[in-house]
């Protein structure tokens, strides 16, 4: 699986497994990469529109997951 954006590496580890919590800690990870507002708003989207599982699997096509 090609990362999106492979230079940027999010621990979920020792993470609340709460949705939100994930979401925010790879969207805080995307802003302070510079990420622009549109393609943040994109992953959200796509993280967004589906399940548990479907939100990991886009945080791991988005971002490196440790």
């Amino acid at each position: 699986m090609e990362v999106k954006y492979p230079d940027i590496t999010v621990q979920l580890t020792e993470t609340d497994g709460n949705a939100f919590a994930i979401l925010g800690k790879v969207q805080s990870a995307l802003r302070k990469a510079g990420v622009p507002d549109e393609e943040r708003n994109k992953f959200f989207a796509e993280a967004t529109t589906g399940d548990y599982d479907h939100l990991l699997q886009t945080c791991m096509r988005w971002v490196n997951v440790e």
